[in-house]
């Protein structure tokens, strides 16, 4: 889970998405309302974007320090259909700040078990495990199926080619990566401000960057980035608030400071290719 290199920087004003699923929606069962009930009282999503949510499709790629809590909040909000993609078994190193496993769950694979656990829950979510890395010949198919992609990955190469296809695909999603104590997150609506490549460019060499494995991670800085992300997720599906659409939010937890840095217009070759620019 890597924190890019500064980025190059420029203003710009964004359009925000409408609501999405504005077709009749079915009613709330009985029991529903109850266990929603506390997001049904929020102003900002009501029955109506409960409703939405039940209908949405998020697909989170990595099951891992970001993927954990914010597959936990979908589950909990109820988003109706949550795909998991990860190919990796649970390590006793993941512990420290993978909140969906325990000690019970070493050498399962992460998918399974996290399906097991999201399923108890809330079994009004379909789960749908994909047992694979995400790759540039399976992306395509994967994120095609869904309303929202949380990239929760751990690598850089992973991280271009969930933009990379995501925009070609035109698909709404919500990037955040973590070093140490910091960490940063952003929303990309294909079309609608700036990706995840047009800010940072290519793929580093290896040398220039530190990962988790040489600085560590603290484990609440996942828990906090992949939290937002799933915010975003809500946000989206239920049309509500403000995306972080054009803005980079960062997270120091170390001198407790959250910064909003604003972005660049579309400016990378893809978001050329693919006729956004």
């Amino acid at each position: 889970m890597l924190v890019p290199w500064p980025f190059r920087g420029a203003d710009r004003n964004f359009r925000y998405p409408t609501a999405v699923g504005k077709d009749r929606m079915k009613e709330l069962t009985a029991i529903q309302k109850i266990r929603y009930s506390r997001n049904i009282l929020v102003p900002e999503i009501g029955t109506a974007g409960q409703q939405k949510l039940l209908r949405g499709r998020v697909l989170v790629v990595g099951a891992g320090g970001l993927g954990s809590p914010a597959l936990f909040y979908l589950a909990c909000a109820g988003v109706g259909t949550i795909g998991i993609v990860d190919g990796d078994r649970v390590e006793l190193s993941n512990l420290q700040r993978q909140i969906l496993y325990t000690s019970e769950d070493l050498d399962d694979l992460k998918t399974h078990s996290a399906q097991d656990k999201l399923h108890r829950l809330n079994p009004d979510v379909c789960i749908e495990p994909y047992n694979e890395p995400f790759t540039a010949k399976n992306g395509r198919e994967l994120v095609s199926g869904y309303d929202f992609v949380i990239e929760a990955t751990d690598n850089f190469e992973a991280k271009f080619l969930v933009n990379d296809i995501c925009i070609h695909a035109k698909v709404p999603f919500c990037h955040a990566g973590i070093l140490g104590m910091f960490g940063q997150v952003m929303t990309i609506v294909p079309g609608q401000g700036a990706c995840y490549r047009c800010v940072f460019g290519n793929i580093p060499e290896p040398d220039q960057v530190s990962s988790t494995d040489q600085v560590g991670a603290l484990g609440v800085v996942p828990g906090a980035l992949g939290s937002i992300q799933a915010a975003e997720a809500v946000k989206f599906l239920t049309g509500s608030g403000k995306l972080l659409l054009g803005r980079l939010l960062t997270y120091d937890a170390l001198n407790s400071i959250f910064r909003e840095i604003e972005l660049p217009p579309p400016c990378c070759d893809v978001c050329r290719a693919a006729k956004l620019i």
